[in-house]
């Protein structure tokens, strides 16, 4: 049981991220501009990851906001997101981060999906990556806002580019003709899944917050 923080006293409204993923945090950072609102990772305040345990994006979002508000005290963003295949059936869906065993190892998902597309003909390729942010203002919040991104693709069959993080190396953007690690980190961010639904939210968060 994670004993509760008792939130700092600060002249601005504060939220913290639900995450320890640093390139998520670093898009988090990038994108949630809301004037007077600090973003704080949930490590910074000594929560740990809570497991994830929904059935759906938007339960494991839940879960990980509802941790990190009870344990902090504090409004929270937790959110949820992966990369869907068709051919797969939508694997590896909510298992992304762990789709080879191992829990983040980027490389071995790739090294997975690839040889589980690797008889699939480039028309039948398609994919999609899918985030959904949860923002509640306390642990019981009955009333979430949520918002979500869809970033639709295709899968390679090979990594390009030395940037961004996860499927990245192997998710092609087709209009712009680049991986998602070839891209400018700055448009990425724009046209992304996570991009997208930080837009959603944006606007909102300022209004909804406590001071």
């Amino acid at each position: 049981m994670q004993p509760t923080i008792e939130p700092a006293e600060a002249a601005s409204k504060q939220l913290v991220i639900a995450s320890g993923n640093r390139g998520k945090l670093d898009e988090f950072r990038a994108l949630l501009d809301a004037g007077d609102v600090e973003f704080i990772a949930q490590g910074e305040l000594g929560v740990t990851d809570v497991e994830e345990t929904g059935l759906s994006f938007v339960e494991n979002a839940l879960l990980k906001a509802r941790n990190a508000a009870r344990v902090t005290g504090m409004p929270a963003l937790g959110d949820d997101s992966g990369l869907c295949v068709d051919a797969l059936h939508g694997a590896p869906g909510l298992y992304s981060a762990r789709y080879a065993g191992g829990h983040g190892d980027a490389a071995a998902n790739i090294a997975k999906l690839l040889d589980a597309l690797r008889d699939v003909p480039e028309r039948d390729r398609g994919a999609r990556f899918y985030c959904v942010l949860v923002v509640l203002r306390h642990a019981e919040d009955p009333q979430p806002l949520i918002a979500e991104g869809v970033w639709e693709g295709r899968i390679l069959t090979a990594a390009r580019g030395g940037g961004g993080f996860g499927y990245d190396p192997v998710f092609l953007d087709p209009e712009l003709g680049l991986s998602a690690a070839e891209l400018d980190p700055a448009l990425k961010n724009r046209i992304s899944h996570r991009g997208r639904a930080l837009a959603a939210l944006r606007d909102r968060i300022g209004s909804m917050l406590p001071k």
